[in-house]
């Protein structure tokens, strides 16, 4: 493990030092969770993460910044939708179904970013390289025939829609909001902050009281995510209304 780890800190090293000595963007492939922890633990400027859309999980790490560059990146990521034949015949199909197909081909993970499923259907964010390999070779998910294409952006309709939630909480303390917003206990909640399941922006967070601030997004291994978009005032026994965007 301590191996991985620092195989993981010397490519984003690496990354970061071609970047900056030859002028040119730099792209990892993409990380989840635990490797975005690392590097924004690893570096304070310089970079970008980027998804593909607003709030998604899986990025890749984009080494050079405009500001240096004098042009903005152009991220070697695609967008494949995966369609069944028929709808009318089709299984009810899943994100679990579709990865499974794709790790089925051989696909590396690192290669696949989110996958959102919407009307039946799978968008694949992948690297640019993978692309063509998933048009060619992605012919079905569990006993349902699909057709793939590339798509410019994500359709509006696609994008996963937050379901809003006020909670109301003592404080603004990571844990009790993870309890409010899933209805667990604050005992779950604190077990799922020290198995390190929690993450606010991407980063791994270990302190069930650290406070969350308006604006940040919390990722839950195993329930989502929410976005803790405004404070809506005081009750009158001093506990706070929040209103979450949850995911």
């Amino acid at each position: 493990m301590a191996d991985e780890l620092q195989i993981l800190k010397n490519r984003f090293n690496d990354l970061y030092e071609r970047s900056r000595n030859r002028n040119i963007y730099c792209y990892s492939d993409f990380l989840n969770l635990h490797e975005q922890t690392i590097l924004l633990s690893q570096f304070r400027f310089g970079y970008s993460l980027f998804g593909g859309y607003e709030y998604a999980e899986r990025k890749i790490a984009v080494f050079g910044t405009e500001n240096e560059m004098g042009y903005k990146p152009d991220p070697p990521l695609k967008i494949i939708k995966a369609s069944p034949l028929s709808q009318k015949f089709s299984d009810e199909l899943t994100h679990r179904d579709f990865l499974g197909s794709l790790m089925g081909l051989g696909i590396k993970r690192e290669t696949l970013g989110d996958i959102i499923i919407a009307d039946n259907c799978g968008y694949i964010i992948c690297l640019e390289n993978m692309a063509q390999f998933i048009i060619d070779n992605l012919l079905t998910i569990r006993r349902t025939s699909v057709s793939c294409e590339f798509c410019d952006t994500l359709p509006a309709d696609a994008l996963p829609k937050p379901q809003e939630k006020l909670i109301i909480v003592s404080s603004m303390r990571l844990d009790a909001l993870i309890s409010a917003v899933y209805n667990l206990s604050r005992t779950k909640s604190a077990a799922l902050v020290d198995g390190e399941k929690v993450f606010i922006n991407s980063k791994l967070s270990t302190s069930t009281s650290k406070p969350v601030e308006v604006g940040e997004t919390v990722s839950v291994r195993g329930y989502g995510r929410f976005r803790c978009a405004e404070i809506r005032g005081d009750t009158r026994k001093g506990r706070v209304r929040i209103l979450c965007e949850v995911y």
